[in-house]
């Protein structure tokens, strides 16, 4: 028999049909009326060839193969009812679940120390999978299900079906050695443009608002070194008498890391907006919903960076 010419609504009915052993009883029981029951008896009965139910006195008795088939339709309803049209629910406490989430590497090191504390402490069967990918290639991810949230700058992730939640705002700044003189809270435009900058440059991140806002203003700088590695930067700039400007979290780290003074730019910056990415498809998943919501908790308007005075000592 084709499944695609068979009414699955009709299991419903037999289903019914063996419990009560009786049409009335069981159109009382699924709350329609008699001959609809008695109609779809019918189409059962063509439909398998067999007469399924045979009157005998007040109440009907099953054929050999509705006996047969009591046993495989019960399961299928049950998984239906328990498997399909269940509740579904999402409880940290119990849940063993690993969620994949697309950082950079300076995103780690901002998201996640206040995001692992709060899941050991809440989801203690809960674990992160942290990957960094390439703009498009993190796009194709998420349209896959291969990851499940992006956390940060990803302004390549557009379109009807990717969702976002603004988590917060964040500053730019300047990072120099230490025992240089030359870069200071005073400083003009025309001395940080002379200066001799190292530059990140990474597609997709950050840094482009920064380079976009340079060129909107026409302005030129002596770029010594352009590197798409961020790691590498602290320790260039604390040798020598380079400069770099930076999201103001990284300079934070970086200053942990080497002999580095701090210092605002001499020009108006954007700021730029970390948010929370997902894919539609993953928008109803009770788990991701779930994890959405610790993050809204955690970051929301809330930068969790370092304050600039944790590092004032290393100006």
């Amino acid at each position: 028999m084709d499944l695609r010419r068979f009414d699955l609504n009709l299991l419903v009915v037999l289903d019914a049909l063996l419990e009560e052993r009786g049409v009335s009883a069981a159109a009382r029981r699924l709350g329609v009326s008699q001959p609809n029951v008695s109609f779809a008896l019918s189409k059962l009965r063509a439909q398998l060839d067999d007469a399924l139910l045979i009157r005998d006195g007040n109440r009907m008795k099953p054929t050999v193969l509705a006996q047969e088939l009591r046993a495989p339709l019960r399961r299928i309803l049950d998984a239906v009812r328990h498997e399909v049209l269940s509740e579904r629910g999402f409880d940290p406490l119990q849940a063993k679940r690993r969620f994949v989430i697309s950082m950079s590497d300076i995103g780690e090191l901002v998201f996640l120390p206040s995001l692992m504390e709060d899941l050991r402490r809440i989801a203690p069967g809960v674990s992160l999978d942290s990957r960094s990918l390439s703009p498009g290639d993190l796009e194709h991810a998420m349209a896959r299900g291969e990851i499940d949230l992006a956390l940060g700058y990803f302004p390549d992730l557009k379109g009807s079906n990717f969702l976002t939640r603004k988590l917060f705002e964040h500053p730019f700044i300047c990072i120099a050695a230490a025992n240089n003189e030359q870069a200071h809270a005073d400083w003009t435009l025309e001395q940080f443009l002379r200066m001799g900058h190292i530059v990140v440059a990474q597609h997709g991140r950050s840094q482009e608002l920064f380079e976009e806002r340079l060129r909107a203003l026409g302005l030129s700088r002596d770029v010594y070194l352009q590197s798409p590695h961020f790691m590498s930067v602290p320790l260039l700039v604390a040798q020598s008498d380079l400069i770099s400007t930076v999201p103001e979290a990284v300079g934070a780290i970086f200053a942990t890391m080497a002999p580095l003074r701090l210092i605002e730019p001499p020009l108006i910056l954007p700021r730029i907006e970390l948010k929370q990415f997902w894919h539609r498809r993953a928008h109803d998943d009770p788990g991701l919903r779930w994890l959405r919501d610790v993050v809204t908790r955690l970051f929301q308007n809330r930068d969790p960076s370092p304050p600039i005075d944790v590092v004032a000592n290393a100006r």
